[in-house]
């Protein structure tokens, strides 16, 4: 009969989120991730077989269990387009102000030398802009937007501010900024969707 592991996988994966983005890939050390997490070296080699398999693993379970968290207004919600896409830039910068995005963080470090990295990101923002591609549909039927408004070059504009969100939270240090400029967003969109 086979052992049962000894550890949370999902508790190890949660834990790491926060080394890598922290530190980064790169800086993460093995020996800090295996302190930090608690997790077994052998077990980790099992399960795993090397940082950068885990690294793969830790990026799955951010995108299902943070960045989809962020996304379920645009899902969930049915009655109005643009105040779910509204609801969606809240909880984003809720979450990449307290932390940053690790997706971002690991496409800027990881996305020309990494296919598995450019592969999950390359599905995660293609599933976001459809999410927004169907928010503005909605927003079209409910007469929120005009008729002749380009639909999915506004889904892609909307998928690039989320990656850019992030990044000027890096650069700028500053959260107040990346809030201000989510709502001068927001702002703009709805002044030029109820023209």
């Amino acid at each position: 009969m086979p052992k049962k592991a000894q550890y949370e996988l999902s508790e190890i994966l949660t834990y790491a989120v926060d080394i890598f983005t922290e530190q980064g890939y790169t800086k993460a050390s093995m020996e800090e991730i295996i302190a930090r997490t608690q997790f077994n070296r052998r077990a980790f080699y099992i399960e795993f077989n090397s940082k950068q398999g885990f690294l793969h693993a830790v990026l799955q379970h951010y995108i299902e269990h943070q960045l989809f968290h962020c996304q379920e207004s645009l899902i969930a919600r049915k009655d109005s387009g643009t105040q779910a896409i509204y609801d969606y830039f809240n909880a984003y910068y809720e979450l990449i102000s307290k932390q940053g995005c690790l997706l971002v963080n690991c496409v800027s470090e990881l996305g020309k030398s990494d296919a598995i990295v450019q592969s999950i990101a390359r599905h995660y923002y293609d599933s976001l802009q459809l999410c927004f591609i169907a928010c503005l549909e909605r927003a079209q039927k409910n007469q929120q937007l005009q008729g002749n408004i380009n639909i999915e070059s506004v889904a892609l504009q909307l998928t690039c501010f989320t990656q850019g969100f992030a990044i000027s939270s890096i650069l700028q240090g500053g959260e107040d900024d990346v809030l201000i400029a989510m709502r001068e967003l927001m702002s703009s969109i709805e002044m030029s969707v109820h023209k």
